[in-house]
């Protein structure tokens, strides 16, 4: 018969583990976003600044096509979540901590 404690240790290490490093991905992720977006927003209005001058054309169209190849690459990713998911103990702790992560940091 299998004791109870024999059960508990290595999920209790698994919740740890996922907990922490979720928080740590979400923070780290929290982070990055914020300096990719004001990369990204300085840019664009750099751009529009340019183009206000006359000094630069925009091709409006073709950014927004480059955009939504952007976006449909980025849905590949979706598989990889579930199976990150269906890892249940780690992947809820680490799920877990990473709202957290986004929400402290």
């Amino acid at each position: 018969m299998l004791e109870l404690s024999n059960i508990l240790t290595p999920l209790a290490g698994e919740i740890g583990v996922g907990g922490i490093g979720g928080f740590l991905a979400g923070w780290a992720l929290k982070k990055a976003a914020k300096m990719v977006a004001v990369i990204i927003g300085m840019a664009f209005l750099g751009l529009q600044y340019l183009a206000y001058k006359d000094i630069i054309a925009i091709d409006y169209g073709a950014l927004q096509n480059w955009a939504n190849e952007l976006v449909g690459q980025a849905s590949g990713t979706q598989s990889l979540l579930v199976d990150f998911i269906a890892h249940a103990p780690f992947g809820a702790a680490a799920i877990g901590g990473f709202y957290l992560g986004l929400q402290r940091g």
